[in-house]
């Protein structure tokens, strides 16, 4: 039998370690812009009285299993470049802005010089004052020009909501220079009566990478006097363009630059980023330029408590009788509460859309219980919703008329919610670069500022809140994506082609791939070479081979049955496990059945409903190895890396009691399986093995399955993925190996980074995965160390003293050295087969992925003759994202 985890992660962890707590002084990153006034009357609690508040008595105050005090610091100023127009600095000053901050000042030098920029610094540190001075200096003297458009801007956001959100500010900015600055949104949302005065007139355009790729770039020739005049290009929040999402990205960035070109414009990069490890190696990377980096934080900063809340066990006993926590939704639905009584201004992150929805309800029934006006004013707030939803919600958090909400990370990225006093983190957000970000949305004003990161129950989580030192003592990590991927490339070639008719002096601009994938495209009929160009040959758009996101499909409408109302969407790729027949679907607070999903037609159809319960989805996944490109020694056992194959299938759905997660029932489901080509680590043991960890035939495969849930569970740690970016298969005798083999592999059609980081981290990752199972307290195994609530075998079996004597064998065979580095820029390899994805956007998965170097060369392995049932756990929230298309 296969034991498996799909992407998802395991959803719980590991038990109490020991820590004593201490105090680090580490740099916060802070991202400024925010001077609208508060709303708020009266002096603020500091954060530690707002903490010693939420952890008043006996039971609260033992769930604070760390405190981080991170100390206020001073800005430093400088004096803005002596080329930026008086108008823009005096417009500025009217703003209460009197001297920039050293860091944005050094960004405005580097962007009049022509050169492109990334500015890395953190949350609230200003960074969008540091392109938008130079950038309406820049269109102030465009406007000057004879048609008064001698210039223009394009800004891009990974999310809507930010667009609209700087759309806000630049006009604030920019009241008293007139008419020299036009803004505006060009999105999905963008009446079409709008779009022609936008593309004739306006300077600014703020858009996103999907309305670029599918809408603006495949009708160049109606955009050709706005590309004629682009002097800057600018990208919002560019760290979370990263993996797979990144990757198509860049593309999409070279494909811009190519028309760019044919209408004679060269424009400047001007990038604004998180705190990041080599953020211009990334943006280089991201834009296939040169780019300048600017990383040293020069802002003030508040005071910040950054506390680590884990929450008690309980007295329910869930599978196999093993101990279980209270969950991080309600204890997350509490602490919300406990904010809003005080007044505090705050925001729950929150990982799934369901878990934001319920942490709303919960938080406004028990508001209603104190006062009923209090509940008015808490809410959700998540992707999916309908444009008027999500702007109405934007416009109540920035007037303060809200006081709480919980929202997904749609909401994470740069919106100016200055006033907030805490956010609360539910669940860790999956790399220190989020969590950063996250926590940086309070106190965007200068002021001290609370954040809590509340611990699932999983092994992640709780070996974080036990290791504050994995949280507070570690850099960021970098941002890696792979524009040479043939997945991600051959697509854009093609839309490319559409556009411009591909020549040879393409080549060098789209990569060291495009030549070998030019022959393939041509062969597939896709593109037909005609004398020194190739064209695109057919009818359909180009532009719609793939879904940079990754999302695979049409969105899911969600209608409402009896009377036919659009209540939202759900990616193609998530309606399988949200949206399946049976499924609870919460939205704006209210409880919803699905009664059908018509996959066809991309409907699901719901009725408004109050059920006692929310749904799981289960699959079921079998893997097969296609190729092994590097393989190493581990003892008698082996390390390998390489391409498989995934096969993946929703069987059925679990019925879990709210609050308390209690399992009610199971319901089987018949939905379509799908298939998934990616790369993918794997470790064998032999037979002399498992013979010195005492593990016989009948633990040895609960040994695997515990050893591979509680792995994909640390793996995050050490690879910077999500949790639902991953998968994984345990096998007690797998066919092409020959041996007990667990595997572990990228969500996402040709790789995503995250295996190839775990075959070069191993040691570490595997050492951490067998402590972290050791260190639990409990003597089964529990959702805290290697179960998991979302497995398709219901944990069973499971053997977590055998999974520590494996580990323990299969470490004392690791290698000393490390692992040989793979070649910078390597991409995973197209199959024998050719590029099956590029026209089949359906087997497109996860879309926060990283993409790392290849290493090794290929060696060819044993086709899998046959596929075994495994487990799996359904992804939750997507990647911060805007609706896909214009």
């Amino acid at each position: 039998m296969a034991f498996n985890h799909l992407p998802a992660g395991v959803h719980d962890a590991l038990v109490p370690l020991s820590v004593t707590p201490v105090t680090h002084s580490v740099p916060m990153a802070k991202n400024l812009r925010s001077d609208r006034p508060s709303t708020d009357a009266g002096p603020r609690p500091t954060p530690s009285t707002v903490l010693d508040r939420l952890a008043a008595g006996p039971s609260r105050a033992a769930r604070i299993t760390h405190t981080e005090h991170l100390p206020p610091r001073a800005g430093r100023h400088a004096v803005w470049p002596d080329r930026i127009r008086s108008e823009v600095i005096s417009a500025v000053q009217a703003c209460g802005i009197e001297h920039p901050w050293a860091h944005q000042a050094r960004a405005a030098e580097h962007a009049l010089d022509g050169e492109s920029v990334v500015v890395a610094t953190g949350t609230a540190s200003g960074k969008s004052l540091a392109y938008l001075v130079p950038v309406l200096s820049t269109l102030l003297d465009g406007s000057e020009a004879p048609n008064g458009r001698g210039a223009t801007t394009l800004y891009l956001s990974p999310t809507k909501a930010l667009a609209a959100d700087q759309c806000r500010s630049v006009k604030e900015l920019s009241q008293p220079l007139a008419n020299s600055v036009r803004p505006a949104v060009y999105d999905g949302d963008t009446p079409f009566e709008e779009r022609e005065w936008i593309r004739q007139y306006a300077n600014y355009v703020l858009t996103n990478p999907d309305m670029l790729h599918r809408g603006i770039l495949p009708s160049h020739s109606r955009w050709s006097s706005f590309l004629k005049a682009l002097k800057y290009v600018v990208i919002d929040e560019c760290h979370t363009y990263r993996g797979v999402f990144g990757s198509h990205v860049a593309q999409v960035l070279r494909r811009l630059r190519r028309l760019c070109a044919r209408y004679g414009a060269s424009p400047v990069f001007l990038l604004a980023s998180a705190t990041a490890a080599e953020p211009s190696v990334a943006a280089r990377r991201l834009t296939g330029l040169p780019v300048v980096e600017v990383a040293d934080d020069a802002s003030p900063r508040g005071e910040l408590v950054f506390a680590l809340w884990e929450p008690p066990l309980t007295e329910m006993q869930g599978e196999k009788g093993a101990p279980v926590r209270r969950t991080a939704t309600a204890e997350t639905a509490d602490l919300l509460t406990d904010l809003a009584v005080q007044g505090v201004r705050s925001v729950a992150f929150v990982r799934s859309r369901r878990g934001a929805e319920l942490i709303s309800v919960i938080a406004q029934e028990r508001l209603a219980e104190v006062d009923r006006s209090l509940a008015r004013r808490v809410a959700a707030y998540r992707g999916g919703y309908l444009p008027e939803e999500r702007r109405a919600l934007e416009q109540a958090l920035h007037s303060g008329e809200l006081l709480g909400l919980a929202a997904t990370t749609a909401l994470e990225l740069g919106i100016d919610v200055s006033g907030l006093d805490a956010v609360l983190i539910s669940g860790y957000p999956g790399t220190r670069a989020s969590l950063w970000q996250q926590a940086g949305r309070a106190g965007r004003a200068g002021q001290g500022a609370l954040a809590v990161l509340v611990a699932r129950d999983d092994p992640l989580d709780t070996f974080l809140v036990h290791h504050p030192e994995a949280l507070f003592d570690q850099p960021v990590e970098s941002t890696v994506l792979d524009p040479d991927n043939p997945y991600v490339l051959a697509p854009h070639l093609c839309a490319a082609a559409a556009e411009l008719p591909l020549t040879d002096e393409d080549m060098e601009l789209f990569g060291p791939e495009t030549e070998s994938l030019l022959g393939q495209l041509e062969s597939a009929k896709l593109l037909r070479r005609r004398t020194k160009a190739w064209h695109w040959t057919r009818r359909e758009r180009a532009a719609d081979l793939t879904d940079i996101r990754g999302e695979g499909g049409r969105p899911i409408q969600i209608v409402e049955s009896g009377t036919g109302r659009l209540l939202g969407t759900v990616d193609a790729g998530s309606a399988h496990t949200a949206v399946h027949e049976g499924a609870v679907h919460l939205h704006q607070g209210r409880t919803y059945l699905v009664r059908s999903l018509d996959l066809e037609d991309s409907v699901a159809l719901v009725e408004e409903a109050n059920p006692s319960y929310s749904t799981v989805a289960r699959d079921t996944t079998s893997i097969t190895v296609l190729e092994t490109d590097t393989e190493i020694p581990w003892g008698d056992g082996r390390l390998c890396y390489g391409s498989v194959e995934v096969t993946n299938q929703v069987v059925s759905f679990l019925r879990r009691r709210l609050i308390t997660g209690e399992v009610l029932g199971e319901t089987k489901l018949d939905l379509p399986p799908r298939t998934l080509r990616t790369r993918a680590v794997w470790w064998t043991v032999t037979e002399d093995q498992l013979d010195e960890a005492r593990i016989n035939p009948e633990i040895l495969g609960g040994a695997l399955h515990a050893a591979e849930h509680a792995s994909i569970g640390l793996l995050p740690l050490f690879a910077t993925c999500d949790r639902w970016d991953i998968g994984g298969v345990s096998i007690p005798l797998h066919p092409d190996t020959l041996l007990p083999t667990v595997f572990v592999y990228d969500g996402h059609p040709g790789g995503a980074g995250f295996a190839e980081r775990a075959f070069h981290t191993a040691r570490a990752w595997l050492t951490a995965t067998r402590q972290a199972i050791a260190s639990c307290e409990c003597d089964a195994g529990c959702p805290s160390c290697i179960q998991s609530p979302k497995c398709g075998n219901g944990n069973d079996p499971l053997h977590k003293r055998g999974a520590v004597r494996l580990l323990t064998v299969l470490l004392r065979g690791a290698p000393e050295e490390g692992l040989p580095a793979g070649p910078d820029g390597g991409h995973p390899g197209s199959p024998e087969e050719g590029l099956p994805g590029v026209l089949e956007p359906g087997l497109q998965k996860r879309p926060d992925l990283q993409r790392a170097p290849e290493p090794g060369t290929p060696r060819k392995a044993s086709p899998q003759s046959r596929r075994e049932p495994t487990e799996a756990e359904p992804p939750t929230e997507p990647a911060p994202q805007a609706p896909p298309g214009p």
